[in-house]
């Protein structure tokens, strides 16, 4: 199956059929905008309205009728929606979705020769007739035709309007399959006619697209019903409408999640929620619940050997129930049955079971339509395809199946917001029955954003439609009123009463993919916070508890669903009640990222509405990446292969042995212990929350970002802090998966303890926005580690000094002996195993850490090694500049003269450094596994990327000599003095004497040396300075191969490298914050120069353009002079060339920094200083602004 042709074409056609039927309501008058009333020359049988175009609209006949219609409904649209624009986009909608439903479903009928007339509507048996058979051989199919018609048919054809032909062919044929589908093909003389634009001759229109983007054989049914091996196959034509179905509606879906980002409006829920449940996860589920439920209970049954995903425990034995039941006991229903693709596979294991009793194909067919599956969805664009496939189904099987007249059990959830009483004065006169019709009104109001989530009693509803179906023919005298009402009451009630039938009673099996929504609004909000609060962390988790409702004692409820219910706090309610008083049969976790469509991690389980009498059986795939197909294999292996390794069988009574009750499946015996008899780390220590400022950015920084003189790292006390005048203070952020010691890359604004923060106000409420200050733990030493991880769990020694955030929780201990113990213990492997039980969704929290257990042993083994981790930790993380303790760059600390030689010793260190961390943290794992008794559970080998320390990387190490040369030409560093010397405040020449920096901060970049401070003659002067001249050209050389840019010599390389990338570099390695401005004129490179933000003043831009801008423009001048004469002088042909392109070349150039003079201009005479305290976003921007317009005169970041 082409996947691709079909989104394609789906995503395209939805888009395409809106447009157009936009349109066309637009030239009766009607459009988003409202709806135009006939201009007063209308008559009774030809209306005109003013559409703005130069002649009027006019319509006439049957178009009065159907617009009357479509204006009808638009307005009862509006009782339900907020606007008029919404219920008008509602209901275009759904008019696509029916002409879309409906060309599919004639597409799939034709190819599979399902149509009874036998003819093709919308394309040809000969693949070479671009005309339909329809077109062509109209009257010799099942159509009947008025005499009117025929002449009609035969006009058209001679006057070769062919496609209006076509459409009223189309119609016809439509209208016909009403008589066989006709919940699918309602009769079209309503608005959606009116509406309907096709067209077979347009091969941009939507039934060439169809014909020719999709092959015939991803629409044609599968001949065989099973594989080689005997088991039950998938159905072709499920996934056609299935994928069809998704695709139409994904663009929606991800508009409204990408707008919303939140809350969804009633009107998007349905696009909202739709997924198209993968096949295997459909078998696997319907395999091991409507399957099951007729295994147990019929133990001469051979239906196991033909499901294929059918679970049974390792010693293969089923245990059987005493019950005696017949195929027609089968009842499954799916209350969110989306396009129908359970329902399907659900037909094929029922046929199975039909088949193993005694039953025909035939007679099988219409009984399980009529007795066995059931099905309901808000959607009814889902509702009609999957009423089509459940026929299709059927059709398949029994040839006279659409003839038959057969009732189904499927229904589209309808709501009675537009009914205000059941009864009708002189219709409804059974007291009794009204009593129903009333319950039925008030039941379902708001039903289409509630769903199958209601609760419906159950009462006698198929006597309460018949008496409906008596109420016309036992009535007195008709008036407007009892018109109405039969016209519109009626049939809704009787909707109403069907979906109340269905949602009444009680199934051998519920099985369903529901809706992932957590974010609600309106009356399903309340609805699901009044009748399920416990459970009500999302939608899927409300179903998972709502269906054991319409489960049959000891049913089976089967879902696929995301898989955060198994861990996280929200669902514990929803867990507790499962493992109480209900059980798990079967359980596959899928791996993180497995299931693309629907981009979260997600499970299929099978429950059983009644308490455990078997072990769980479960399946852990989260070590096999790849996608779905990989996961299906490797269920297939698990249950052939009971020793796999990841097929687990669990006791769920010993899930409630561990904090927070997670589904534990594949937690040992050993751990269930461990968990028992354990203390916890909440009994050692506190873990908190961090802070929520507020507002991050306007209270926190990045270190770099501020002077250094206002800055603070190692405040023992909150006294401490406010007698240091100082405003920021280090701040744990969580940061990348880092271990040991690390991450320290921001600072807050905690002046005068933290004031700012804490009186922090919303504007509109007045209430503090800022909470969680952990006063009595601020600058307290700890442990920290990220919150939310999308990797592995990495804990860092957090010493003195520091606040945390809300994203980099903390560990403070009540004696901090134990500090280094509790470290490596969280960094063990033994943690990690316990938190893949407690935290699978990879967002840990401080509750989740509290519960881990603790036992305390072994410390003068764990602590020394430690403490060595961290120092090591401590010793790679302070080599890079973007530590706060950065000293030296690595490649200048080693007394040697050759760069080579240097980064060879560096490159030593590091492998030194990650050997020794990688051997230490296996040394500890191993202690850990000793200490908790998990040697059959766990090994202790470190993967290489799970060690958290930098092994040497020739370029980065280059590029980042490179910025720290750059550091010193400003300042910032110092060849005299380690670490940070100047980031703000007073200047001081004395820290400066083996290399000075540039005097008036501005270091231009030039594409030749132009300027005494060029940069790349610096960066030599620093070489120099630092290696000694002798091995300068050996020093470039090496620089050079290492960066890899362009160039003919090291300098030109070097040169190229602070044209093009270095400003690049330095954004990305100071996280978009540069500290580096680089001031650029274009493409052209007509103008390059950086300055350091901490030196900035109100001259500094009037100091670049003067000083530096004007004299390129100078140099630029005297250049195309020299080149001229050149050209006019030179005999040299090559000469000759080179100077035309160098002139060429110079005059793009002088023309681009002239355009860059004009805009420089205006903000050099503003004089904009900057305040380092509002960091860099704002002084970026700040610095480009001038009366309230911005000019780009800087990189872009």
């Amino acid at each position: 199956m082409n996947k691709t042709a079909i989104r394609k074409f789906a995503e395209w056609a939805r888009e395409k059929l809106i447009e157009d039927i936009k349109y066309k309501a637009g030239t009766v008058g009607i459009t988003e905008n409202g709806i135009a009333e006939e201009l007063p020359q209308s008559t009774s049988d030809m209306y005109f309205y003013d559409v703005g175009t130069k002649d009027y609209a006019k319509i006439s006949s049957i178009e009065i009728k159907q617009r009357d219609a479509l204006v009808k409904a638009i307005q009862t649209k509006e009782c339900s929606y907020k606007s008029y624009r919404e219920a008008f986009e509602n209901v275009i909608e759904e008019v696509a979705y029916t002409w879309f439903n409906r060309l599919i479903a004639i597409r799939f009928m034709e190819v599979n020769d399902y149509l009874p007339s036998g003819v093709r509507v919308l394309s040809s048996e000969n693949k070479a007739k671009k005309e339909p058979d329809l077109v062509t051989i109209p009257f010799d199919t099942d159509l009947e035709f008025t005499s009117y018609e025929q002449d009609r048919i035969i006009q058209l054809k001679d006057d070769n309007k062919l496609d209006e032909l076509f459409r009223m062919l189309f119609i016809k044929q439509c209208n016909k399959l009403h008589d066989i589908l006709p919940e699918l093909f309602e009769k079209t003389d309503d608005y959606s006619e009116l509406l309907l634009t096709v067209s077979f001759t347009d091969p941009e229109g939507i039934i060439y697209h169809l014909i020719n983007d999709i092959e015939d054989v991803d629409f044609r049914i599968n001949d065989e019903m099973y594989t080689d091996d005997g088991k039950i196959k998938a159905d072709g034509q499920v996934e056609i409408i299935g994928w069809l179905y998704q695709y139409y509606i994904s663009k929606k879906h991800d508009e409204i999640v990408n707008i919303y980002k939140g809350t969804v409006k009633k009107a998007d829920i349905p696009a909202a929620t739709q997924l198209f449940t993968t096949d295997w996860v459909v078998r696997y589920m319907v395999d091991n619940s409507l399957g099951r439920y007729w295994i147990e209970r019929n133990p001469q049954s051979k239906l196991a050997e033909k499901l294929e995903f059918f679970v049974t425990p390792k010693n293969w034995e089923i245990q059987f129930v005493d019950e005696k039941i017949n195929p027609t006991d089968l009842t499954f229903f799916d209350p969110c049955m989306g396009s129908g693709h359970i329902l399907v596979y659900a037909f094929d294991v029922l046929m199975e079971i039909y088949r193993e009793v005694g039953y025909s194909d035939r007679d099988a067919a219409l009984s399980i339509v009529e007795n066995n599956l059931f099905g309901m969805d808000i959607d009814k664009r889902a509702y009609q395809l999957a009423y089509f496939a459940v026929m299709m189904k059927a059709r398949s099987y029994n040839r006279r199946a659409l003839t038959k007249g057969i009732s189904n059990n499927l229904a589209v959830v309808e709501e009675s917001n537009s009914i205000d009483k059941f009864a009708c004065n002189g219709l409804t006169t059974d007291n009794e029955q009204n009593k129903i019709g009333e319950y039925l009104v008030e039941a379902y109001k708001d039903a289409q954003e509630i769903g199958t989530l209601q609760t419906i009693a159950k009462k006698d509803y198929k006597e309460f439609v018949e008496y409906l179906n008596n109420v016309e023919s036992s009535a007195g005298q008709i008036d407007l009123f009892s018109t109405a009402w039969l016209n519109d009451t009626l049939p809704q009630m009787v909707q109403l009463a069907k979906q109340a039938e269905i949602m009444s009673n009680k199934y051998a099996v519920v099985c369903t993919n529901p809706p992932y929504m957590n974010k609600l609004e309106g009356q399903l909000k309340k609805f699901v916070v009044d009748n399920y609060k416990a459970y009500s962390g999302d939608l899927f988790s409300v179903f998972i508890y709502r269906n054991f409702d319409y489960c049959k004692a000891d049913g089976y409820s089967a879902f696929m669903t995301p898989f955060v219910w198994m861990f996280i706090k929200t669902y514990e309610a929803l867990r507790t009640y499962i493992i109480d008083k209900k059980s798990i049969t079967t359980l596959v976790q899928m791996e993180y990222s497995a299931f693309e469509e629907a981009t979260v991690p997600i499970c299929s389980f099978v429950l059983k509405n009644g308490k455990a009498t078997e072990k769980s059986l479960c399946f852990r795939l989260s070590d096999f990446k790849g996608g779905m197909e990989v996961q299906k294999q490797k269920v297939l292996e698990a249950i052939t292969d009971k020793d796999c390794g990841y097929f687990y069988e669990a006791n769920i009574k010993e899930f409630n042995k561990i904090p927070n009750e997670p589904i534990a499946y594949f937690v040992s015996d050993i751990m269930f212990k461990i968990f028992e008899n354990s203390q916890s780390v909440a009994t050692y220590g506190n873990t908190r929350e961090g802070m929520a400022t507020g507002s991050n950015d306007l209270f926190m920084r990045y270190w770099f970002e501020v002077e250094k003189n206002r800055m603070k790292t190692n405040c023992k006390t909150r006294d401490n802090a406010v007698q240091s005048s100082c405003k920021w203070f280090p701040y744990n952020k969580g940061g990348d998966y880092r271990k040991w010691y690390g991450n320290d890359e921001y600072v807050v604004n905690w002046y005068n303890d933290g004031f700012e923060i804490m009186n922090f106000k919303d504007e509109k409420t007045g209430r503090i926005r800022s909470h969680n200050y952990n006063l009595d733990y601020i600058f307290r030493q700890g442990i920290s580690w990220t919150a939310l991880s999308s990797g592995n769990f990495g804990c860092r020694y957090s010493s003195q000094g520091k606040l945390a955030d809300s994203k980099g929780s903390m560990l403070y201990l009540k004696n901090d002996d134990l500090l280094m113990y509790f470290l490596g213990l969280l960094n063990s492997c033994v943690s990690k195993y316990v938190l893949g039980v407690t935290s699978q969704t990879l967002d840990f929290k401080p509750g989740r850490i509290a519960e881990l257990p603790v036992v305390v042993a072994e410390r003068d083994s764990v602590e020394p090694i430690v403490n060595q981790q961290v120092k090591l930790s401590k010793k790679d993380w302070d080599s890079f500049e973007t530590s706060w303790n950065f000293e030296k760059h690595p490649l200048v600390s080693y007394s040697i003269n050759k760069m080579s030689t240097s980064f060879a010793l560096w490159s030593k260190e590091c492998d030194e450094r990650f050997n020794q961390l990688k051997a230490n943290e296996e040394e500890l794992n191993r202690i850990f596994i000793d200490i908790y008794g998990l040697q059959d559970e766990l090994a202790s080998e470190v993967e290489d990327k799970d060690v958290t320390v930098r092994q040497a990387d020739l370029q980065r190490e280059v590029k980042s000599l490179i910025s720290y040369a750059v550091g010193c030409m400003f300042g910032r560093y110092s060849l005299d003095k380690d670490g940070l010397v100047y980031a703000g405040g007073e200047w001081d020449n004395s820290k400066y004497d083996t290399f000075i920096p540039d005097e008036d901060n501005c270091i231009p970049i030039t594409d030749e040396e132009y300027f005494e401070d060029d940069i790349v003659g610096l960066f030599c002067a620093w070489l120099k300075r630092v290696y000694g001249e002798d091995t300068l050209e050996e020093n470039l050389d090496f620089i050079a191969n290492a960066l890899g840019n362009k160039g003919k010599t090291s300098r030109e390389v070097i040169r190229n490298y602070f044209l093009t990338d270095f400003i690049k570099d330095h954004i990305k390695n100071y996280q978009k914050h540069p500290i580096y401005w680089l001031f650029d004129s274009g493409k052209q490179n007509g103008f390059k120069a950086i300055v350091y933000m901490h030196r900035w003043n109100a001259d500094t831009i009037g100091n670049v353009r003067v000083e530096y801008l004007h004299r390129i423009q100078r140099v630029y001048e005297k250049e195309i002079i020299r080149m001229q004469e050149i050209i006019d002088n030179s005999h040299d042909n090559k000469e000759i060339s080179n100077a035309t392109k160098r002139k060429e070349k110079l005059q793009k150039q002088i023309k681009e920094t002239k355009d860059y003079d004009a805009k420089i201009a205006h903000l050099a005479l503003s004089r904009i200083d900057i305040d380092l305290d509002d960091g860099v976003k704002v002084n970026y921007e700040k610095v480009q602004t001038a009366d309230g317009k911005k000019m780009q005169i800087l990189a872009k970041i």
